[in-house]
This record gives C-alpha cells, sequence and structure tokens, in this order.
C-alpha cells in the first residue's frame, strides 16, 4: 500500500510541474524567430550592407595566395 501512495505522490507531483513550454509559448516563439529573420533578411539585403559584404568576398577572391 506504501508503493502504490508514494507512486501517487510521485504522479501528482509530475503533473504540478511546470516544465518545458506550452503551445502558446511555441507559437509567440515561432512568430518572434520568424519576425526576427524578416528583419535580419532585410538588414542584409539592404544596399549598404550588401556592397560591404560584396567588398569583404571580393577582396577575399583576389587575395594573393
Amino acid at each position: 500500500m506504501r508503493a502504490v501512495r508514494g507512486w501517487w505522490r510521485a504522479r501528482r507531483r509530475a503533473l504540478r510541474s511546470d516544465s518545458g513550454m506550452t503551445t502558446s509559448e511555441y507559437a509567440v516563439g515561432t512568430i518572434a524567430a520568424a519576425a526576427f529573420a524578416a528583419v535580419l533578411y532585410k538588414i542584409v539585403t539592404s544596399g549598404t550592407v550588401s556592397g560591404a559584404l560584396e567588398s569583404m568576398i571580393g577582396k577575399a577572391l583576389d587575395a594573393p595566395f
């Protein structure tokens, strides 16, 4: 009988614990990640950053060995 009570106590404790994310937290996290990706895409494809990246790649390819 003691083992059964211990098992039930462990089950109740496990059900009450709040570990991990719920579905709504996953949804908010996914939306935030997509928004961050969109902002990062806009920054990387802007003229200034694009020109700087092309310049860096060009210098790296033209570097003497």
